[in-house]
């Protein structure tokens, strides 16, 4: 078994929004590149995967949020696997501010096909994983799997350069994004925390226009997002604090 590890970084101007404080995409992204670094030391970062033609996706996420971080906060992140079989893997974050935990994530991968797009069956990683594992429970509930919504509102929008990733589909802070651009402002301004899940249902590709729909009842937000073929690509939930 392995143990937790951890990652320093400082918030930089370039990761804080209006308020000062890193956004929800700034938060997620360092865990999605935390989660990159780890995967690389530990010998199954995206490098090692393409070489057999095959990529990360991740399909669930969730993120608790308790304080967004301000600009030039030093802050620590710490990382691990807990879980793995044939069709996912799951990997746990914890954001601190020395030991005050501000954020924490649970994350749901699956291994991809770049050539066929399909999934594939990771037991092929299994001794690798193995010594990878670390014996600690998630520190959130895992990802809520959502359903269909009736949007209340929404608004549409070509997928173009910028949102595509090396994958050649759109990447999730993008998505992260699209979702937070639907909500009012001050909202966003005044929030004292929230709790967000998000499934990946299918990719979004280049040239591909997007319908963002959204529903809302008191604290609890609701995001659907689909192509103009109609393909549903990924729904969320925002539970404000």
């Amino acid at each position: 078994m392995a143990t937790i590890s951890s990652y320093p970084f400082t918030i930089q101007p370039e990761n804080v929004d209006f308020t000062l404080h890193a956004s929800v995409a700034s938060i997620i992204s360092y865990m999605l590149n935390v989660a990159g670094t780890d995967a690389h030391r530990k010998g199954f970062g995206v490098e090692a995967l393409q070489g057999h033609s095959f990529t990360w996706v991740l399909s669930r996420l969730a993120v608790d949020i308790n304080t967004q971080p301000r600009q030039y906060s030093n802050i620590e992140i710490d990382t691990w696997v807990n879980e793995f079989n044939r069709l996912s893997s799951t990997r746990n974050f914890k954001m601190r501010i020395g030991e005050d935990v501000i954020a924490a994530g649970v994350s749901q991968w699956c291994m991809l096909n770049m050539e066929t797009r399909q999934a594939v069956d990771m037991t092929q990683l299994k001794d690798i994983y193995e010594r990878a594992m670390v014996a600690e429970p998630s520190p959130i509930t895992a990802p809520a799997r959502l359903r269909d919504i009736e949007p209340q509102a929404s608004v549409s929008r070509p997928v173009v350069y910028s949102d595509i990733d090396f994958n050649r589909h759109v990447n999730t802070l993008r998505y992260i994004d699209l979702i937070f651009d639907s909500l009012p402002i001050e909202l966003i301004e005044k929030n004292n925390g929230m709790r967000l899940d998000i499934n990946f249902i299918a990719e979004a590709l280049y040239g591909e226009v997007l319908t963002i729909g959204w529903t809302s009842e008191g604290n609890v937000w609701q995001f659907e997002i689909s192509s103009d073929s109609g393909k549903k690509l990924c729904r969320a939930k925002i539970e404000f604090k």
